[in-house]
């Protein structure tokens, strides 16, 4: 059983939720953290939310192979760092990636024995209501979101497992038995 969990879904289903919690369960969880070129939302932190990298820095990234994944999404690029993520593999934690539907594709290429869970919200208004209600986004930006969201919906067949967060705690009920026993 894979040791590499990857949560794929649109912006505002409520992936990161869904990790904190999981880390609430299980000492055993480690999330990757992703390096961006957009800039930080009010109170995230670099190097613990994301490694917030210039386009040139980005551009260094993909030129020395140090992504596993990369992708645009809503105007700006997001990455997994390699290493990092192969390190904690081999250490025997559980490595979790919370990443978009371009980047998931490029995972199962690279590791086909990732377990590969995609989190779908209960409704497309609901998930219209979070991301207004979580106020990270202008109107317009809710709106590429919720378009972009409908085309990721599309590819749920490419999964191989499905949860609905409708409620953080109804999500983990549905994703804790596809994950590998916690060593003690």
């Amino acid at each position: 059983m894979s040791k590499l969990l990857m949560l794929v879904g649109p912006s505002g289903v409520g992936k990161g939720s869904i990790v904190s919690e999981l880390r609430k369960v299980r000492s055993d969880v480690w999330l990757s953290v992703s390096a961006t070129t957009r800039e930080p939302r009010t109170g995230e932190v670099d190097g613990e939310h994301y490694f917030f990298v210039s386009q040139a820095e980005f551009d260094l990234l993909i030129a020395r192979n140090d992504l596993l994944e990369w992708a645009e999404y809503a105007g700006h690029r997001y990455g997994t760092p390699k290493q990092e993520v192969i390190s904690k593999l081999e250490s025997g934690l559980l490595v979790v990636l919370e990443i978009e539907l371009a980047g998931a594709r490029q995972v199962k290429k690279q590791m086909p024995e990732v377990l590969d869970v995609m989190v779908l919200p209960p409704s497309i208004s609901e998930l219209e209501a979070r991301l207004t209600n979580r106020g990270t986004e202008d109107p317009q930006e809710v709106r590429t979101r919720l378009a972009l969201a409908s085309m990721e919906l599309e590819a749920q067949g490419e999964f191989s497992h499905l949860i609905v967060n409708d409620t953080v705690s109804h999500a983990m009920e549905q994703l804790i038995p596809l994950l590998p026993p916690q060593k003690s």
